[in-house]
């Protein structure tokens, strides 16, 4: 594939282009603006007609290609798909429709399958943030080509309400022509059909006959307005062409053409054409690599003070309240113990990885510290799964014969139980969480030890109040010295991922001829926290960690993939059972 030769921009440098355009500006949204929304991408789709066709013509267990991120089971499935006739080429354009069709060649079960995988999808930030843009005028006109509700989920959200939302679907392109000719802001465009519908269009054959009324509708609005595309893929010769048709008219987007991409290779051909042909027309064409949807429209939301960030706000809250603080239950009393586990709200949902011949984990830690950067690892089967800058990843894997570097979607079966990805996110969450609150961080066995870097600053009167000095040397050693700390790890339960947390006293220089020592220093230490006291402790803990809620970063890097979270603000309980 070849290099584009069109311009890239940087985040900052869109989001200050489209404060000045955004009423001029409609949007295209592709699957990946459902990803964090629990809605499976085309990609997502590929990878599971590949497997569901492997275990039915072969006759093969499912469990024996269930990894669908292990590269062996990738390679076994995309080796079985090339036998099959007429064959799509791996990651062409029409691989998704040609392998949807092979799968299942009735209507009503490629309906079928759709319909369970949108539901049970909730509007995610970007999704209300885009509302709320709509709302303040920002974002008027919306074409999509998924199927699921979320732009609707997020207007009545957001509007409090279902009419303010002109929506229309793939049999009704008269509507849509009325109301954006009628200015009915906000208008939403389901240019492949609302999943419930009848009429899906998800094959070749269905793609090429799509509604050609609606595409010109389409390709007239590209004559008025400029487009943002985020989260597609170019898959589509359908809207492809209606894009491309745009071009050959009297001045095509006004307000310019920027197509999000995410990873770092290179778009399709198709998107590439496309970028190319528009920038020679005059078009202010731009490409930008984005981490995902939701963090896009968080840097276009901080821009325009005119949007009411009220609801973004509220439901930020509503995301860390899983936890909320416990209320009498008249048939089971109050609760009887406070767990000390936070629950983690938001969470990355890609990583970076690196396919590389580097060895097990010790030796991906090792070529990252040969280095001196600052980059976080774990090693699976898929490769080096990291986070941090990309110049730093290749600084620290280029002599391991680089063959893939590209984004990991973290899969959330995974984080069920120890893996990479959740000691991945271990790590990350515990650097975060030191970076911002100015705690050391220790890495030991399964878990993370944080204690302050400072322990005399007066940002940690409050701890002293509760438990005295926070450090110290230990009476009867020479250089054994102490720390008041909390020890830090992730634990899935109740269908989520917790922080947990448990006060302890940390020891730096520990030796085999000390241990006692220091056993016996800690037990003393800690042999009356109980009760009221520990409460209080695992409280203040709690606040700590958590802050004002807001969004904690691992590295706070601009460049390559960093690690974003936010901590619910209570902690759980557990209560009688019935």
């Amino acid at each position: 594939m070849r290099k584009a030769s069109i311009p890239e921009i940087s985040s900052a440098d869109f989001a200050r282009r489209f404060s000045l355009r955004a009423s001029n500006l409609m949007w295209l949204l592709g699957a990946g603006a459902s990803a964090s929304s629990g809605i499976p991408t085309a990609s997502d789709m590929i990878w599971d007609f590949k497997q569901r066709l492997f275990v039915t013509e072969r006759k093969a267990s499912v469990l024996s290609v269930a990894d669908l991120s292990d590269p062996n089971v990738r390679s076994k499935l995309q080796n079985f798909v090339t036998t099959l006739p007429n064959a799509p080429v791996g990651n062409s354009p029409d691989e998704y429709a040609c392998l949807f069709e092979k799968a299942f060649p009735s209507e009503s079960d490629r309906r079928a399958y759709i319909d369970a995988k949108v539901k049970g999808g909730k509007a995610s930030y970007g999704h209300i943030a885009l509302a709320a843009l709509m709302k303040a005028g920002f974002s008027r006109l919306i074409w999509t080509t998924n199927f699921d509700p979320l732009v609707a989920d997020a207007c009545a959200k957001v509007y409090d309400g279902t009419g303010y939302l002109t929506s229309c679907s793939l049999g009704e392109p008269d509507l849509a022509a009325e109301a954006i000719l009628e200015g009915r802001w906000p208008i939403e465009v389901k240019i492949h059909g609302d999943f419930r519908s009848r009429r899906l269009k998800n094959t070749s054959d269905e793609l090429r006959l799509q509604d050609e009324r609606l595409r010109q509708i389409m390709v007239d609005c590209c004559r008025r307005f400029g487009m943002i595309v985020a989260g597609y893929s170019g898959r589509d010769s359908s809207v492809m062409d209606a894009l491309e048709a745009a071009l050959q008219g009297p001045n095509p987007y006004p307000a310019g053409l920027f197509w999000l991409h995410r990873g770092e290779g290179e778009p399709y051909d198709r998107v590439v054409d496309l970028l190319e042909k528009s920038a020679v027309a005059g078009v202010d064409t731009a490409l930008f690599r984005t981490e995902n949807f939701d963090e896009t429209l968080r840097d276009l939301v901080r821009v325009e003070p005119g949007v009411n960030t009220a609801i973004l706000d509220q439901f930020s809250q509503e995301r860390r309240q899983k936890s909320p603080v416990p209320r009498r239950d008249v048939r089971g009393g109050w609760p009887i113990l406070r767990l000390n586990a936070i629950p983690v709200v938001q969470l990355p949902s890609v990583c970076r990885v690196v396919v590389c011949d580097v060895g097990g984990y010790a030796d991906a830690r090792a070529a990252v510290e040969a280095v001196g950067v600052n980059a976080l690892v774990a090693r699976t089967r898929a490769g080096v799964l990291a986070f941090g800058a990309d110049a730093d990843m290749r600084a620290a894997f280029d002599c391991y014969n680089i063959t893939r570097f590209d984004l990991h979607t973290i899969d959330t079966k995974k984080l069920r139980y120890e893996s990479g990805e959740r000691g991945l996110l271990q790590a990350a969450l515990a650097a975060a969480i030191g970076r911002q609150r100015g705690l050391a961080v220790i890495h030991k066995g399964s878990s993370d030890i944080l204690r302050p870097e400072r322990p005399m600053d007066g940002c940690w009167a409050d701890l002293r109040r509760l438990v005295g000095n926070l450090s110290g040397k230990v009476p009867g050693t020479p250089d054994l010295q102490w720390f008041e700390g909390v020890e830090v790890g992730m634990q899935w339960a109740n269908d989520h991922l917790w922080l947990t947390m448990e006060p302890r006293t940390v020891f730096e220089g520990a030796t085999v001829a000390n241990k006692l020592i220091s056993a016996d220093f800690g037990r003393e230490r800690t042999v009356r926290r109980y009760n009221r006291n520990l409460n209080d402790l695992i409280s203040y803990w709690a606040r700590t960690l958590c802050g004002d809620g807001g969004v904690l970063r691992a590295l706070g890097i601009s460049d390559g993939v960093d690690a974003a979270f936010q901590l619910g603000g209570e902690t759980a309980y557990s209560r009688r059972s019935q």
